[in-house]
Parts: C-alpha cells; sequence; structure tokens
C-alpha cells in the first residue's frame, strides 16, 4: 500500500468514526422535525437533499442505525403496505427519543465548541 492509499484509508476511518454517533442524532432530529412517520428511504433522501456534495448516511447503515435507536426506545415502527412495492416500515420518534434529543443537542454544542476552540488555537499557532 502506498502512502496516499494509507492517508485515504486514515481519513475513511475518522470519518466513519465520526459519522457513528452524528447519524443518530441527525435521525432523531430528522424524525423530531417530521410531521408524521417516515420510512427508511424517504429519510435517506431527505438527508441526503440537504447535504452538500456526498451522502452522509448511507443506505446500508441507516437501517443498522434506525433499528438501534429503535432497541433503546427512542423510535418506534410500524410495518405498513405499499401500493407500489413491498411494505414499508414506518419511523417515529418517542417521547424518551424527544428527551434523547434534547441532552444530546447539548451534548452536540459542547462538542462542536470544544472541537471549534482547539481548531482556532491550532490555525493561530500556525
Amino acid at each position: 500500500m502506498d502512502a496516499q492509499q494509507e492517508m485515504e484509508n486514515i481519513d475513511k476511518k475518522f470519518q466513519k468514526e465520526i459519522n457513528a454517533g452524528i447519524s443518530s442524532l441527525v435521525l432523531l432530529s430528522v424524525l423530531d422535525k417530521a410531521e408524521g412517520p417516515m420510512y427508511g428511504y424517504q429519510i435517506a433522501k431527505l438527508v441526503e437533499d440537504s447535504q452538500a456534495g456526498g451522502s452522509f448516511i448511507k443506505l446500508g447503515t441507516l437501517y443498522p442505525v434506525l433499528r438501534a435507536l429503535e432497541d433503546n426506545d427512542l423510535l418506534r415502527s410500524e410495518v405498513e403496505p405499499s401500493v407500489t412495492g413491498p411494505p414499508r416500515r414506518y419511523y417515529r420518534i418517542t417521547q424518551p427519543g424527544r428527551e434523547t434529543l434534547t441532552r444530546w443537542r447539548k451534548i452536540w454544542q459542547q462538542t462542536r465548541e470544544m472541537v471549534g476552540i482547539h481548531l482556532e488555537g491550532t490555525q493561530n499557532d500556525k
């Protein structure tokens, strides 16, 4: 493996680690703002459309995150028939999910501020 590939692998690993926790936060936020239940592809499309340049949450990782949130009672789902294809699983946020989202937003704000301080400090040192 050459140095360029190694750096790309390091970058991918870093991005994967960042995305792991943020995905849950984003999905809870999307469902909190939704006017009603949403199915997985609908959620993925909404998130993708809000991103500039690239897909933050891939379909392959979306469903495991949704299941994990449901396993922790942060989301609830129901399967409903679809006139255009197979049945769809619709997700909605629960009250414990809303409470968790409130806490996670505070944690995100604190994390963002702390990282910003350190990154700005690093830039000023150069």
